[in-house]
């Protein structure tokens, strides 16, 4: 199992964004910078979801980098990724983490709810996931999360916090000045048609705010 990043560029796959090159993009992302990948496939083609996530596996593991299912426990306890990101309605922490073992990387979905935050980090969390933060063409119905929520996870939690939701190279650095420690984002990175290029404009933000507290 791959460590979780303390900070960096999270990027979360799309099926239409990535359409039939999806392996090619993730190392177009992964060569701009990404230190996390996550596949996220809402659809039902078993096969096929298997058969992207392993390809991914293999990349992820040839560059140093943990590869995390979105959602589908079975899926990652199948291929022996590195973990799983879960949200409310995706089962309890304490069910992944019986079947993915002590060393796998379990991150939950927090919205705008501290309080949610604070229960996964006491069960066993290894980060929590606040958003959106700016409108979402993935989730364009989800809740808006504020800035005052990444300073308070800053100031009280003990694990790495990733901030998402239509998050740009352009939008992000506020993100890492509130207190991020990674930015999660899919059409920011795969909705451009240089991925690399992209990936490591949203990457220099961590550089840039490093150098500026330094």
């Amino acid at each position: 199992m791959r460590g979780f990043p303390f900070q960096g560029l999270y990027a979360i796959t799309d099926r239409t964004l990535c359409g039939n090159h999806l392996t090619e993009r993730v190392a177009q992302a992964i060569a701009g910078g990404a230190r996390v990948i996550q596949y996220r496939d809402k659809t039902r083609d078993h096969a096929r979801r298997r058969a992207e996530a392993e390809a991914l596996l293999a990349l992820c593991r040839a560059h140093g980098v943990p590869l995390l299912i979105n959602d589908d426990v079975a899926l990652a306890s199948t291929i022996g990724a590195d973990g799983v990101h879960i949200g409310r309605e995706d089962g309890a922490l304490a069910d992944a983490r019986a079947a993915l073992g002590p060393r796998a990387i379990i991150g939950v979905s927090c919205y705008d709810r501290f309080g949610i935050a604070e229960q996964a980090v006491a069960d066993g969390a290894d980060y929590v996931a606040f958003g959106r933060f700016f409108p979402s063409r993935s989730k364009p119905q989800a809740v808006q999360a504020h800035l005052e929520l990444l300073h308070r996870a800053r100031r009280e939690l003990p694990c790495p916090v990733v901030a998402i939701g239509g998050i740009t190279a352009q939008n992000g650095q506020p993100l890492i000045e509130a207190g991020a420690d990674l930015l999660a984002v899919i059409a920011g990175v795969f909705g451009h048609p240089d991925v690399t290029a992209t990936a490591r404009r949203i990457s220099q933000l961590f550089q840039t705010h490093s150098e500026i507290t330094a």
